[in-house]
């Protein structure tokens, strides 16, 4: 199967939900200027019922090695998610720290290049062994859950089994995405969402029936990728 993360979790009963719909990933936002924003304490209370069989991503945007600490102390987290304007050997720090893989979050603008995709995860996964996927989102001012899609088409074919694709994903879009860009795996926000930070339960069942439409015709030899709990080193 895709694997799916379902990002920007603030209630319960959303945890709940997701949960029951077996997805492979589930993400918190710690990012304060976020309305999708969570507190550790928060996040404590979301991840309990969480199984270990599910990965909990924590996003950060231009946090501090000290910052994710925290975090990392107070919070049970598999994988930091890195969405902001870090450096690659920021990146190797911030991982390094907590001891945890990273995901490294590109926001796609209008004059990018496939080329310019695949150095960027190149870049990365040189600069650290702590590197786990490279997540491709719609650039706007500001950091995810714009609801905005960027051109899918420019993700170079021997590239997209090992990105998690995001930006504007949708029940109406996502099976079309997955058929033709065999993507490592999916992630939404916004496109799942009655109110920011307020699911949709409806939305989310939907959301995870047209992805597994699109897996049924995918060849078996396809499904590969998964979010990694642990560094390759």
């Amino acid at each position: 199967m895709t694997p799916i993360k379902i990002c920007g979790l603030t209630r319960p009963e959303d945890v709940e939900t997701v949960l029951a719909l077996h997805v492979q990933a589930i993400g918190l936002v710690f990012y304060a200027a976020s309305p999708r924003y969570v507190t550790p304490e928060q996040a404590r209370i979301l991840t309990r019922p969480v199984p270990p069989t599910v990965t909990v991503v924590g996003l950060f945007v231009n946090a501090t090695p000290e910052q994710v600490q925290d975090v990392v102390s107070a919070v049970k987290l598999d994988v930091v998610q890195l969405h902001g304007d870090e450096t690659p050997a920021m990146c190797h720090a911030i991982a390094e720290r907590v001891q945890k893989p990273f995901i490294r979050a590109l926001r796609v603008k209008p004059d990018m290049t496939g080329e310019d995709l695949v150095q960027y995860e190149s870049l990365h996964r040189a600069a650290s062994p702590w590197f786990s996927a490279l997540l491709l989102d719609t650039f706007v001012d500001s950091f995810g859950g714009s609801g905005k899609v960027f051109d899918w088409s420019i993700i170079p074919k021997e590239l997209a089994p090992r990105v998690v694709l995001s930006g504007g994903l949708t029940a109406h879009n996502v099976s079309g995405a997955v058929s033709e860009l065999r993507p490592g795996a999916v992630d939404v926000s916004s496109g799942v969402e009655q109110a920011k930070g307020v699911k949709d339960p409806a939305k989310l069942q939907a959301f995870v029936q047209a992805v597994r439409l699109a897996d049924t015709y995918l060849p078996e030899h396809f499904y590969e990728f998964q979010f990694k709990k642990q560094s390759a080193i």
